[in-house]
């Protein structure tokens, strides 16, 4: 039975990676804006009233934001906290990272500059003292249009 619960872990992360969705605690914190999560559609800052945070929303300012890696060797499994670089500067830490067998290529999630890192960049993740090449992505990298979750 441990050994199944474990399975059904690894299922659902793996899941997770490649629909995008962030996992409190690891890619989202108490430190962490919508903004730099890519969150944003989910708060509205006309809302009627305002809410809670709200100013200190507005007033934050941040060059950072979480991009999804696709891993160039499949072999390479980037699990959290892994050195990020672009050339051989250090921009950023993996959030969180897994096989996704859906897709079949291995995923991290990372905090990089906002500005010089969109999709289609190059970058590097220290994987057990290796330096891997990656490639930041759209996402989600399964089913973007949410067809399937839908099941439509």
């Amino acid at each position: 039975a441990e050994s199944q619960q474990s399975d059904l872990d690894r299922e659902i992360e793996s899941l997770r990676l490649e629909k995008g969705y962030r996992a409190w605690g690891v890619d989202v914190t108490p430190d962490t804006t919508p903004i730099e999560a890519g969150l944003g559609f989910a708060v509205r800052m006309d809302k009627a009233g305002g809410f809670l945070g709200r100013d200190a929303l507005v007033a934050a300012t941040s060059s950072r934001r979480l991009r999804c890696l696709v891993l160039d060797d499949n072999r390479s499994v980037a699990l959290g906290n892994e050195p990020v670089r672009i050339g051989m500067e250090i921009l950023g830490r993996v959030t969180s990272g897994g096989f996704g067998y859906a897709i079949g290529r291995s995923i991290a999630y990372a905090y990089l500059p906002a500005e010089g890192t969109p999709p289609g960049t190059h970058v590097e993740v220290e994987i057990f003292g290796r330096w891997v090449g990656a490639v930041v992505c759209h996402e989600p990298l399964y089913d973007p249009k949410g067809i399937r979750v839908r099941g439509a």
